[in-house]
């Protein structure tokens, strides 16, 4: 008889795997952020006009385009008006914003509950940055202090 292997008390068959795809809860794909680009430069597109605004080498069609702003609209990440025929659409959500859920969700599938081991990690991110962004990183830490009513 063949002897399971087992990982944290169960054996691998029974442990879930996941695609890369769906690692994340709130994983975008290259076109949907392709077209979070094309609408945080410019907001209130209909689906032709971000279509011609993504690049010429990943052309996708225009179905492709509506199909991934009615994803982007489920996802409630942009908003949509009519006008004519067609939709007009605007991000519902900042670039920072995302940033920062997506930033959260990975915290959040990674953190052992320590808050050193996330501290450490961005640190170590943070000693690549050059030294405006590192003045740039500091002044933002020190607002937020003043805004929690933490002295600096």
């Amino acid at each position: 008889m063949r002897q399971s292997v087992f990982t944290r008390g169960e054996p691998i068959s029974m442990i879930k795997k996941r695609s890369a795809s769906n690692m994340l809860p709130n994983t975008l794909g290259e076109l949907e952020l392709g077209v979070l680009e094309a609408l945080w430069q410019e907001p209130d597109l209909d689906a032709k006009a971000i279509c011609q605004r993504i690049p010429a080498i990943r052309q996708p069609s225009l179905s492709t385009v509506q199909s991934t702003l009615e994803r982007l609209h489920r996802k409630e990440l942009v908003t949509r008006s009519k006008t004519g025929h067609a939709y007009a659409y605007a991000p519902k959500v900042s670039r920072s914003h995302l940033l920062g859920r997506l930033m959260g969700d990975i915290i959040h599938l990674l953190h052992d509950g320590k808050l050193e081991t996330i501290l450490s990690s961005f640190v170590n991110v943070a000693a690549d940055l050059d030294d405006k962004s590192l003045a740039d990183l500091e002044a933002l830490i020190a607002r937020k202090k003043q805004e929690k009513g933490t002295p600096r």
